[in-house]
């Protein structure tokens, strides 16, 4: 992809950025639900169990439409549907991106290179619990043969923001003998 403009360069960008600086700079939310009674129910999506509201952010239908020309230009929903695929969509590493392999449900099938790697990934989760499990019990132990009681989170190159995200929603349900 070396002859796609810059994000920022775009066409579809800079009219974003337009947008923002001829109406919304100096716009509020209170202008925004003042100017349509409607917003709180027009601007909300739910999927199953899950409800987004994006009501209270400063976007406007014109916004909303600048977004898709945007997604339409970049072809995000082309990268989707490769990412879905098992294509090899991470230009950087030259490899495919496995998220829906992650979170796919055991018997679900995402192939790369013609090959299942769901099965893969649910032995590796396997793994990660049993460890997981087997240290917050006590049975694995430091080299002293004491319990662990401190963790260090050693990423591999990617965003922290991830784990840190999870384990701020989950920090209820931590071990408090683990730090």
């Amino acid at each position: 992809m070396p002859d796609t403009p810059k994000l920022t360069r775009r066409p579809e960008w800079v009219a974003l950025e337009d947008h923002r600086a001829d109406g919304m700079l100096h716009t509020g939310l209170r202008d925004l639900f003042a100017a349509d009674p409607d917003r709180a129910e027009r601007y909300v999506v739910r999927v199953g169990d899950l409800l987004i509201d994006y009501s209270k952010h400063l976007i406007t239908d014109e916004t909303l439409a600048l977004l898709q020309e945007l997604a339409v230009a970049t072809d995000v929903f082309g990268l989707r549907d490769a990412m879905f695929r098992g294509e090899k969509i991470n230009s950087t590493e030259g490899r495919a991106v496995l998220h829906t392999a992650l979170r796919a449900a055991r018997g679900a099938v995402v192939e790369v290179d013609g090959e299942d790697v769901v099965p893969g990934v649910h032995a590796v989760l396997e793994r990660m619990a049993g460890f997981a499990e087997r240290v917050r019990s006590g049975e694995w132990t430091g080299h002293t043969g004491r319990r662990i009681r401190n963790v260090v989170n050693v990423g591999i190159g990617g965003s922290d923001l991830g784990p840190a995200m999870a384990y701020d929603a989950l920090r209820a349900f931590t071990d408090r003998g683990l730090v």
